[in-house]
């Protein structure tokens, strides 16, 4: 049995970078690392192992070279090998393009479960692992908090306001997890030195067969300005008085607006 864990490496939330004239974010000499949630799936899949016989984990990764670092903490939690898909054409592809090299990616691998997070902390979109399983035409379970994986069946659980979610696919089949599957656990120096020794392949667009006139390459989302927000000068605030028939309207700086409408709930105990 073959599982594929995606990972992404992701900007520090802390030290994100600034917006260049491209409206990306510029991430050169930026703090980076694997997303947390997809730290939270390469764990899921070395618990799933041991359920089968001959299971293989392999980290799949897309992005520039630096992203090589996110295979190697995968590697170092357990993943067998990792795959490096690397190419001059995909800095600022969306989630169209994003999809269509993993899933070339995932179909050249091989997989019978493909396990990654539900969001990267990049983004938070939640698009692209449905996207992957559209393209590979297998079945997608968004959103798990519990897999479990049977002889030729997956099933997850997923908590929504009203109970308990709980969806079975035949494999193959692409899931996305939340945090609730379980931390990853922190690997020991040993793991980390032996990670460095673990094969990594890296493909390009053209190893994936890919032509250049794919959505792929060249076809990023079309991106809005960016820049500081303006700081507002006035509020408006509305309130009436008990047995007032008309609303007072009061037009003051932001901070004096914010004072008095706590006054106001302090005074009614709503706070």
């Amino acid at each position: 049995m073959r599982i594929v864990v995606l990972v992404k490496q992701v900007p520090n939330v802390i030290d994100i970078g600034s917006v260049g004239g491209d409206r990306a974010v510029q991430r050169a000499g930026r703090r980076a690392g694997i997303n947390d949630v997809d730290a939270c799936a390469v764990g899921l899949a070395l618990r799933l192992a041991p359920w089968r016989r001959d299971v293989r984990v392999t980290a799949l990764t897309m992005g520039p070279a630096g992203a090589v670092e996110s295979l190697r903490a995968a590697l170092a939690l357990g993943a067998g090998d990792g795959v490096h898909v690397l190419d001059g054409r995909l800095p600022g592809g969306d989630a169209l393009a994003t999809s269509r090299a993993l899933a070339a990616a995932l179909a050249r691998i091989g997989f019978d479960l493909v396990v990654c997070g539900s969001a990267a902390a990049g983004s938070g979109m939640s698009a692209v692992p449905p996207m992957i399983a559209e393209r590979l035409g297998v079945a997608g379970l968004c959103g798990a908090d519990a897999v479990r994986v049977r002889v030729d069946r997956v099933e997850t659980r997923r908590l929504d306001g009203a109970g308990v979610e709980t969806f079975v696919a035949d494999l193959p089949a692409v899931v996305s997890v939340t945090t609730r599957c379980g931390r990853p656990w922190y690997p020991r120096f040993t793991a980390i030195a032996a990670a460095r020794h673990k094969p990594i392949r890296t493909w390009s667009l053209d190893d994936l067969g890919i032509d250049r006139g794919d959505d792929t390459s060249g076809a990023p989302a079309p991106g809005v300005d960016a820049g500081p927000s303006t700081p507002a000068t006035a509020a408006r605030v509305v309130c009436r008085q008990r047995g007032e028939r008309s609303p007072a309207v009061v037009t003051e700086d932001p901070c004096t607006v914010a004072v008095r409408v706590a006054d106001f709930l302090t005074e009614r105990r709503f706070l």
